[in-house]
């Protein structure tokens, strides 16, 4: 237990929003100020996440911060010292379901706990654990970006390439945000198939052509 926490003391903020919101750098601010106040603080992301480095969390703007890779919810309990006060968790959509009871549990034994991640996935669906954590979250902050078509407030991602898996990492080269307006979700479409059959052409008559008669040009003699 760190020396200025009591059990129940704790809380959870959570920052989501689409990709390109800032949700990394807002997470990374609000760490360095807890820095600043000289408290313990802890920095995890899941291990799928390696775009920019493995052992930093880095938002898309190059801000960084170190941090300790995990490979699921339950190692940022492994790894945690008992004199942590603040605990960041970078891109929360990442991890298993386990991660909901692990942040709540923090947050009952006195510890700060700021969560950023993506709250819909490219189809636009809740994506999980996000939505859950959003609930229990005392704090909650929606970012919106700019939209990449029209310049409006964007709360939507959108995949520029054809995987239908749900987790793609990637960045500016494979996503971009997208308002309500000109989101498009990457819907695979596949052609209906069409019965194979030939085409025959008509057959057509055996008309003979006779060539039409000229009258005679030259003049009749009388």
């Amino acid at each position: 237990m760190n020396r200025f926490s009591r059990p129940g003391s704790g809380w959870i903020e959570a920052v989501t929003g689409s990709m390109f919101s800032g949700k990394s750098e807002e997470l990374i601010r609000r760490v360095r100020r807890a820095q600043i106040a000289r408290q313990r603080v802890q920095i995890f992301k899941p291990k799928v996440d390696d775009r920019y480095a493995t052992d930093h969390i880095v938002s898309h703007s190059d801000m960084k911060l170190p941090s300790q890779v995990v490979g699921c919810s339950k190692e940022i309990l492994q790894h945690l010292d008992d004199r942590t006060e603040v605990v960041g968790i970078d891109e929360g959509q990442f991890f298993d379901a386990g991660l909901l009871s692990v942040v709540n549990g923090l947050a009952d034994r006195g510890v700060r706990v700021i969560v950023a991640g993506l709250d819909q996935d490219y189809m636009g669906r809740p994506f999980d654990p996000m939505p859950q954590i959003l609930a229990v979250a005392e704090y909650v902050d929606k970012i919106l970006a700019i939209c990449m078509q029209c310049g409006a407030p964007a709360n939507r991602t959108q995949r520029l390439t054809q995987s239908t898996d749900r987790v793609v990492v990637g960045g500016s080269g494979e996503y971009e945000a997208r308002c309500r307006r000109c989101f498009q979700p990457n819907i695979p479409t596949v052609a209906a198939e069409q019965p194979n059959i030939p085409t025959v052409a008509a057959e057509q008559p055996n008309i003979p052509t006779v060539a039409a008669e000229q009258p005679g040009s030259g003049r009749s003699e009388t």
